[in-house]
């Protein structure tokens, strides 16, 4: 078995079976923060993020939640039982008026919009999402911030003691990675009185441990497609059903615009939980002839998902009780999906102001830095990656207009778990890039400071394995799409062994390769080859070894100096993206 090694972020649920009384009027844990430095507050935290990654799911856990399918009680009672050890009561989640959303795309993106929009009521709110990009911080944040270092060092101690007192014979596990940062969610935001928590689905939703929340506000549902089939089942309608198992009795849900089959699926669960469905009408319905609404985030499919946060802010201000929430608009608008339209109003200033002003990292994303523009995009589905391509060649088309020289275009991409990179990578030979850098979810060589994206379930063999199938892959789109034979060699080889420093890696050469592209070990080194020195704000800690020697790296480098523009896409995963973010804005790990 191969080495463990830093990577990205575990995600999702295990299991337990115990039950356990906690004493609630007792005392948690003190943990004292008298005269702590912030140097002091650092280490405390990178400890307490070292802790936590060894709840991180591995495989055989995994395998457990697959063959838990068809019960989803275990699941959610085994999360019961981990909430009460912790010293809550299902009951206590009411208190959080809580806005539940999942999807398949779009549900990050929904939850932020919502988020912003009700932030400029001046409510206090809290937002529970998933993966981190940089820091796990990230996933918990309130008023749109991450917690900080204190908070999160508080609370995790606070949380991680409470579950190991409550250990007995018959109850002697932790709560895995995703189950026990949700649990802590509720506890801070219980803890520091917000007035509102907008919680993401992390897998699913029927089986997801989020859907313990008993009574939210209201549900939501963004675009449905493809993805995590072993877990959700694989074809689209099983994952509808799965989606849908958010419903609660009684409480209003809202989807947006969806395939007929799987909006049949959740008009059916709807209609047996005795949950009211409705459909958001598209954005255009909201919008004055001569004022369409901005958005901060770019891409037509983001449009969607600001629909649907619209809807699910009003209809939690209604629900509430607040005024000025949008009046109501004439319409002849009627549902072509037999579902009820949900209400067209006006949107409010605060609600317009709210959608212009949502930031969501690593989505749709740009930075411009000198010569170099770097497009960022955790895209990972097929649906997915055609809206992100869309985007892209219309932002890239804009540029063009304002450079004069040569340009190089640049794919940065990689793709995990069992997802279909094929398909993935054949949709995105459209944007005729001049090189295609493949490389592994890892930021450096080396773990050591990078606690927040390690990852203990996966070795780096066996990524990197993956990034030469994925290299493989592209190789022979490439040639078969300028009508030549596949390029039938081997999946490329390390140079040396993978844990023997830092590497280029290198195919064997039994023929000429006819396309440009490369793997590299780490982000580190393919954003040094890439940027070539001409990104001011990135300054790599070590170098790719075997540049010179590669005659893909070495014609490219000489054409990425002297380049007028280099437009860098990636893409095909949010861990990618938070490792070029971490190492491209240094604020962030701040």
């Amino acid at each position: 078995m191969g080495h463990s090694i830093a990577l990205a972020r575990g995600n999702e649920n295990g299991r337990t079976s115990c039950s356990v009384s906690v004493d609630l009027s007792a005392q948690a844990p003190s943990f004292p923060f008298p005269d702590w430095t912030w140097g002091q507050c650092r280490v405390e935290e990178k400890d307490a993020v070292r802790t936590l990654n060894t709840l991180q799911t591995n495989a055989s856990f995994l395998e457990q939640i697959k063959q838990e399918r068809g019960n989803p009680q275990v699941q959610l009672e085994a999360m019961k039982d981990y909430l009460v050890r912790s010293g809550l009561q299902i009951e206590d989640l009411d208190r959080l008026k809580i806005i539940h959303v999942t999807g398949t795309k779009g549900k990050g993106s929904t939850c932020a919009f919502t988020e912003r929009i009700l932030r400029g009521y001046g409510l206090k709110t809290g937002f529970y999402s998933s993966p981190h990009l940089v820091q796990v911080r990230e996933r918990i944040r309130i008023n749109g911030e991450p917690i900080s270092p204190e908070l999160f060092t508080k609370y995790f101690w606070r949380l991680y003691h409470r579950l190991e007192e409550t250990k007995d014979d018959t109850c002697v596990s932790m709560p895995p990675y995703f189950r026990f940062l949700t649990i802590m969610a509720f506890h801070v935001f219980l803890q520091e009185k917000v007035d509102l928590a907008v919680v993401e689905v992390g897998i699913g939703g029927a089986y997801d441990c989020t859907n313990i929340v008993r009574k939210p506000v209201v549900c939501g549902i963004s675009s449905l497609g493809i993805d995590h089939t072993s877990i959700l089942g694989d074809t689209i309608e099983k994952i509808a059903w799965q989606k849908a198992g958010i419903f609660k009795p009684g409480v209003p849900a809202f989807t947006v615009s969806q395939p007929d089959s799987p909006l049949e699926v959740l008009k059916d669960q709807a209609r047996q939980l005795l949950c009211p469905l409705y459909l958001c009408p598209s954005l255009e319905a909201f919008e004055e002839e001569a004022q369409p609404l901005q958005l901060g985030l770019a891409g037509d499919h983001q449009r969607s998902n600001a629909a649907l946060a619209l809807q699910l802010a009003r209809c939690w201000l209604q629900r509430q009780g607040h005024k000025g929430i949008g009046e109501l608009r004439a319409t002849r608008l009627t549902s072509q999906q037999s579902l009820p339209l949900a209400p067209v109003f006006h949107p409010t200033w605060i609600m317009k102001q709210g959608l212009w002003h949502t930031e969501w990292l690593g989505r749709t994303q740009v930075l411009r830095r000198g010569a170099l523009t770097w497009y960022l995009d955790g895209a990972h589905t097929t649906s997915s990656i055609q809206a992100g391509i869309k985007w892209f060649r219309r932002a890239v088309l804009n540029q063009e207009k304002s450079i004069n020289g040569p340009e190089v275009r640049v794919l940065l991409f990689n793709a995990t778990g069992e997802r279909d990179t094929a398909a993935l990578l054949k949709l995105l030979q459209s944007c005729q890039f001049d090189y295609a850098v493949f490389c592994p979810n890892l930021t450096e060589m080396s773990p050591v400071g990078n606690a927040d994206q390690q990852n203990f379930t996966v070795t780096l063999d066996h990524m990197l394995t993956r990034c030469l199938e994925n290299q493989k892959q592209w190789n022979q789109l490439a040639e078969e799409k300028a009508g030549q034979d596949p390029w039938l060699a081997q999946a490329p080889e390390p140079s040396t062994g993978p844990l023997h420093g830092p590497l280029l890696l290198v195919p064997p050469a039994p023929r000429p390769l006819n396309t440009n592209s490369l793997v590299f070990s780490c982000i580190s080194h393919a954003l040094q080859w890439i940027s070539q020195g001409r990104d001011p704000h990135f300054r790599p800690s070590s170098s790719p070894r075997g540049l010179h020697s590669h005659p893909v790296a070495s014609s490219g480098a000489v054409l990425l100096k002297e380049a007028s523009s280099i437009q860098v896409l990636v893409t095909g995963s949010l861990h990618l993206v938070g490792g070029v973010l971490k190492l491209l804005d240094p604020t962030l790990s701040q």
